[in-house]
């Protein structure tokens, strides 16, 4: 059988730019950004790169990951996007992160906000337009699945419960059968002299007469063991059979 050769498919590459005007140093936002530990930093030129891999390949090359270059008057953003991924979420993503690092250098280095603004708006626009259904259908799916959820918890609940009570019960029962078991075991340990005197006082008590299945019943000896001390009685003439 030939083998079948795997090919891994590249992602794909996007980029944008904004306008942009650097108020203080390009070294004052390395040293804001270099405090959070979560980008990689690197110069070049007039250029600053602020850099995230998010995962590499088998060869540890970048797979996803996005680069924000920083130039006194402008901002380009450089990323990646996986083949099997949605690429108006990842936008929306990088948007995001992007947001998030000009926060922190706002009084530093300025982003035309206009353009910015109208950005993030299309970016949301795109994302909104692609969903399926729309956001009144999703909430109703939402909660139909949380009331399901809520229903199936208390069915489990209840469940859980019964079974503990079922637990409970089978432990009980458990231990009334082990006593039983006890008494049973203790009733059949008679020695065979005690067994005699319950039978010669039996038999007295009862005009030299003796019903074994109801001495058994009465006295809790099992049958064959009666008969089989009866016999033991008759062998050793402490007791004669008539009729």
């Amino acid at each position: 059988m030939a083998e079948k050769e795997i090919v891994l498919q590249e992602p794909k590459i996007s980029e944008f730019t904004f306008t942009a005007k650097l108020l203080g140093k390009m070294s004052e936002i390395q040293d804001r950004i270099n405090s959070l530990n979560t980008f990689e930093l690197k110069t070049e030129g007039n250029a600053f790169n602020i850099i995230s891999v998010e995962s590499t390949d088998m060869q540890k090359n970048p797979y996803l990951f996005f680069i924000f270059t920083l130039k006194n008057d402008s901002i380009s953003v450089k990323y990646s996007v996986a083949p099997d991924s949605s690429e108006k979420l990842r936008h929306l993503f990088i948007i995001k992160t992007l947001s998030g690092m000009l926060s922190l250098i706002s009084d530093i280095y300025e982003v035309d906000a206009k353009t910015f603004y109208q950005h993030i708006d299309s970016a949301i626009d795109s994302v909104l337009q692609s969903l399926s259904q729309s956001y009144s259908t999703l909430y109703g799916n939402y909660e139909s699945l949380l009331n399901d959820y809520r229903e199936t918890k208390r069915l489990n609940i209840e469940l859980t419960n019964s079974n503990k009570s079922l637990i409970s019960k089978s432990s009980s029962l458990t231990e009334e059968n082990e006593q039983l078991k006890a008494r049973l075991k203790e009733l059949e340990s008679y020695s065979d002299q005690s067994i005699m005197v319950m039978i010669d006082d039996w038999i007295e008590s009862h005009d030299n007469t003796i019903d074994i299945e109801e001495f058994s019943k009465t006295k809790n000896v099992p049958q064959p063991r009666v008969e089989q001390i009866l016999n033991k009685m008759v062998s050793l003439k402490y007791i004669e059979l008539k009729g």
